[in-house]
């Protein structure tokens, strides 16, 4: 019999790690915004809708653009889980489950995710938490 155990920590970043914590998020909602204009245009153009993988591709591209280089700093994971998120709010409108997809605004429920477990790192004994590009966090346990 497998014992599942969970943790729950409120985290407590250091002043550097929650800037760091802004700024991914804030490179997520970029990643999604300039996504969506991109499946914007591309409708108005009358071209096809561009699935995730297509769009996936284009990330290194933007990275690589001038005055977006400040996109390699974020976690790639977390960019990649924006265009998916784009990709399944536009499933869910073409099922008529949702409205379209709009932008997001800043401060707005600003959030990004990890998706590999494998790159997080629990150690309860000290309280804390590894995220990659952050380092070790600080936490209370609850």
């Amino acid at each position: 019999m497998q014992r599942r155990q969970a943790f729950k920590y409120e985290l407590k970043p250091t002043g550097e790690q929650q800037r760091n914590l802004r700024r991914y998020a804030g490179s997520c909602r970029f990643v999604y915004n300039k996504a969506l204009a991109l499946q914007q245009a591309n409708h108005a153009a009358g071209e096809k809708f561009i699935g995730y993988v297509a769009m996936a591709a284009k990330l290194p591209v933007w990275k690589r653009e001038a005055g977006q280089a400040w996109l390699k700093d974020s976690p790639s994971q977390a960019l990649q889980h924006a265009l998916k998120d784009l990709d399944k709010a536009y499933q869910n409108f073409f099922a008529k489950r949702a409205d379209f997809p709009r932008f997001k605004r800043k401060g707005n429920g600003d959030r990004f995710r990890y998706p590999d477990p494998k790159q997080i790192k629990l150690d309860p004994a000290n309280n804390r938490l590894f995220l990659p590009k952050l380092g070790w966090i600080p936490g209370q346990s609850h």
